[in-house]
């Protein structure tokens, strides 16, 4: 059942009337991909985590829809079409299933929905997670479009969640490598979905000049 919408925090104030600025709701769907943690074996904790992380990184109000499914490829594939094509997700992200064992077929599942394939998110993510392990070759995470959403394939531990969406930065707090969050919002944009605004503070978003908005308030 989906999280009902609620206005955020952070959310920004008219500067004259001190009511919060209407931002576009935006509706995110969070799958978690794990035979153990569905069936009850271990606590599942990638849901928290993409929960945690997007909360504070995005200004518009979100509408969640959660799944926590076993390691399927067709259980996969279908959950991604429900929350896109039922559940008019804007943004679906995964957790797990993107190695090279056996039962790892998120990839796979992702790409079996995709209308376009768009590897520089993997890409970049094996950059960033290359940084601490050198094992992050054997990521096959990836993204794709499916209609007006994007799926992101995300890894299985909450710190490489953040890692990667966030990116990474210098003792002074200076971004070094770009998350690919950064790049999420435009490409929405181009798909026709919401205006999302990004905190600074933990993500900055990119757009070019001609593509950004007056801010508000």
């Amino acid at each position: 059942m989906s999280t009902p919408i609620s206005v955020p925090v952070n959310a920004p104030v008219h500067a004259h009337t001190g009511t919060h600025v209407a931002l576009a709701p935006v509706r995110i769907g969070v799958v978690s991909v794990s035979d153990r943690a569905s069936t009850g074996v271990y606590e599942d904790k990638g849901l928290p985590a993409l929960q945690d992380w997007l909360g504070r990184a995005v200004r518009n109000p979100i509408t969640w829809v959660p799944r926590l499914i076993a390691d399927e490829r067709v259980l996969i594939a279908q959950t991604l079409r429900e929350l896109v094509d039922a559940e008019a997700c804007d943004l679906v992200l995964t957790t797990g299933g993107t190695g090279p064992a056996p039962r790892d077929v998120t990839p796979e599942a992702t790409l079996d929905v995709a209308d376009k394939e768009m590897p520089g998110f993997g890409e970049q993510m094996r950059q960033i997670s290359l940084r601490f392990v050198p094992t992050a070759i054997l990521s096959r995470q990836t993204a794709v479009i499916r209609g007006k959403a994007l799926i992101l394939n995300l890894p299985g531990q909450p710190k490489s969640i953040a890692e990667t969406l966030e990116g990474l930065r210098d003792a002074e707090g200076k971004s070094v490598v770009p998350g690919i969050f950064a790049a999420v919002p435009y490409c929405i944009d181009l798909m026709g979905g919401p205006y999302i605004e990004a905190v600074p503070e933990v993500c900055a978003a990119f757009r070019p000049k001609s593509a950004q908005r007056p801010p508000q308030g």
